[in-house]
């Protein structure tokens, strides 16, 4: 269904390349705070806590040693107001960065606390480095199965440690940019672990015009984060891995999901990088949504005008349609 365009959000983002400052990196990566909350997260799932800051607010930071990463990811749970006196479980929300950021993009560029202050679900913020939410075709500086990582040990591991509903019903995923595409992914891949879908300004097509965005996805990987490995194997590609990743070729599986979409449309006149990458993303989500239409799959979609960056607006629009699909908090 189409909707009136609504305004532009205040931030800017790079496609696939945002940044998080040094300066504010500090925020939240402090030493190791005493934990304060009544049941203390534990290690488990293949997870080993080395640092946290839990507090009786909403804001927990957690970073973990996993075999499936060579460094520690970090990840942060945003909890709803009330939590720790409610007593209650509450949906899950996970929202995923795009790429050259990491887990504290949300909270320290996108004010994601007042965003959701008054929404009764948990927000939970992983790492991701620019690893485009998969186990890389091949590393050269080690382990990198941001997958792996993801689906096998965190989304357990947050079950195992907070009050939430481990089923279909409990779970939405989105995010920006890259992590608009990992959303769409991990809708698809883990079809009953997530009942809503939501993608801001991410590529929904992988192979349209040559392949673009997986060649993207390639070059800022092994730059980036594999030391000249790649998500998808160069000079060729992993077929099949592009396949089970590429959205388009996944239409099926979003079936009986809500699925929430959003692309800029008009050109940047400063950042030619945004303009480029956003024209990319807008064209492969039209092509993502004829898809769904064909296949009779119902689906929300916003084209407003702009160029790369996450709409506030257009998220607060999204999480009022995402509360009404997941289980309510009780």
């Amino acid at each position: 269904m189409t909707d009136v365009p609504t305004s532009a959000s205040i931030s800017r983002r790079r496609l696939l390349a945002g940044s998080v400052t040094a300066a504010a990196a500090g925020v939240l990566g402090g030493g190791l705070a005493t934990p304060t909350v009544a049941h203390a997260a534990a290690n488990g799932h293949g997870l080993r806590i080395v640092d946290r800051n839990e507090n009786q607010g909403r804001l927990q930071y957690y970073r973990f040693a996993t075999d499936a990463i060579g460094w520690n990811p970090g990840v942060n749970v945003l909890l709803p107001d009330g939590y720790h006196t409610s007593g209650r479980r509450y949906p899950v929300l996970y929202l995923l960065h795009g790429g050259a950021q990491d887990f504290r993009h949300f909270h320290l560029r996108e004010n994601i606390v007042n965003l959701t202050a008054g929404r009764q679900l948990i927000v939970v913020m992983p790492d991701a480095s620019t690893g485009w939410y998969s186990n890389p075709v091949n590393s050269l500086v080690g382990p990198r199965d941001w997958e792996t990582f993801h689906m096998a040990q965190l989304l357990p591991w947050i079950d195992a440690n907070f009050r939430t509903f481990a089923e279909y019903d409990g779970r939405a995923v989105a995010g920006f940019s890259m992590g608009g595409f990992g959303a769409l992914k991990y809708a698809a891949k883990y079809y009953g672990h997530f009942c809503s879908v939501s993608s801001h300004s991410g590529p929904a097509s992988l192979r349209r015009d040559f392949g673009l965005v997986v060649h993207w996805a390639n070059l800022s990987s092994a730059a980036v984060e594999l030391g000249g490995g790649t998500v998808y194997g160069a000079p060729l590609w992993d077929e099949a891995r592009v396949s089970a990743d590429n959205p388009v070729q996944r239409v099926p599986s979003f079936h009986h999901k809500r699925v929430f979409l959003v692309a800029g449309t008009s050109p940047d006149p400063v950042n030619w990088f945004d303009t480029v990458n956003e024209t990319q993303v807008l064209a492969g989500q039209r092509e993502f949504r004829a898809a769904l239409g064909r296949a009779g799959i119902p689906h929300e979609w916003r084209e407003v005008p702009g160029g790369h960056f996450f709409r506030h607006d257009l998220f607060a629009q999204d999480l009022t349609g995402m509360l009404a699909r997941l289980r309510p908090a009780g």
